[in-house]
């Protein structure tokens, strides 16, 4: 496996990675754009979001979710290119909320960490589901420290990173979206997971800003591979023509002093010789 490589820079904090239709897409939180970057480095700004922090994802159909977190909205990208409102969070909590995953039937599942963060006293967070016809139901509970989500390429499980538990944890998803048979799909040790991706093995890659890496592990914990980097690991998603490329949104870690000074965030990619699942 060969050391990872930079592919962009200049951006102040990247975060939440999705390859789609050719291009890596992630968010700057500091900088308040949304990104498409090409594997040849050029980028272009998609949209300006004003909040921080905010996190995307797609639908089956290819359109775009953005969770902006500032006005509490879960915003969908129709094909001319305006924003409407999928979901009004408002009034379910008023701690911010983080990561968005979908699955194959068009629901959406979006988690709160349940705190203010990076000053507040850390509380439980929790998860909710957004169904194609609208609801919202909160659907999971206690999390601690809601991060990084991914949904199985059969859309029967969600894997949620739970940063302050040094965990994987797994969900059953029913049909309507409700999830249960909460069990630790992997203890991670003193690590913290951020964002995860999973790849066509069924393995889980999961970012760590603190031990400043990367780390692929089976159901169970068994480690299989790691990437060390030179700054905090947020998230990391496989893509690539052949989907056999890691990107990997890292910076250094300064929480008081975010989006302060030259942006030290980087998008590094690696070969890995497992693909990632195809996703819309």
């Amino acid at each position: 496996m060969t050391a990872p490589r930079v592919l962009a820079t200049g951006i102040s904090f990247g975060e939440s990675p999705r390859w789609h239709d050719g291009r890596l897409w992630f968010c700057d939180w500091a900088g308040q754009r949304l990104h498409a970057l090409a594997l040849d480095g050029t980028s272009e700004v998609v949209a300006t979001v004003e909040s921080f922090p905010f996190c995307i994802d797609f639908l089956p159909d290819g359109r775009l979710l953005v969770m902006h977190s500032a006005d509490q909205q879960l915003l969908r990208r129709e094909t001319d290119g305006t924003f409407v409102t999928a979901a009004d969070l408002r009034g379910i909590s008023e701690h911010p909320w983080n990561e968005v995953a979908t699955d194959g039937r068009g629901n959406v599942f979006v988690n709160n960490i349940g705190f203010d963060f990076a000053g507040g006293e850390p509380g439980p967070g929790f998860i909710v589901a957004v169904t194609p016809e609208g609801e919202i139901r909160r659907v999971g509970e206690g999390v601690a420290f809601p991060n990084g989500m991914a949904v199985t390429p059969d859309d029967s499980t969600l894997i949620v990173a739970e940063s302050y538990g040094s965990c994987l944890t797994a969900f059953d998803i029913e049909p309507d979206a409700t999830l249960s048979n909460r069990r630790v799909w992997a203890s991670l040790g003193d690590d913290h997971p951020d964002g995860i991706c999973i790849d066509a093995d069924g393995a889980v890659w999961y970012a760590d800003v603190g031990a400043q890496h990367c780390v692929r592990v089976a159901e169970g914990g068994s480690v299989l591979q790691t990437i060390p980097l030179d700054r905090g690991a947020f998230s990391c998603a496989l893509g690539g023509p052949d989907l056999r490329q890691l990107f990997i949104v890292a910076t250094v870690w300064d929480p008081m002093n975010i989006g302060v000074g030259e942006p030290t965030g980087q998008v590094q990619v690696v070969d890995v010789e497992v693909p990632g699942v195809p996703r819309p």
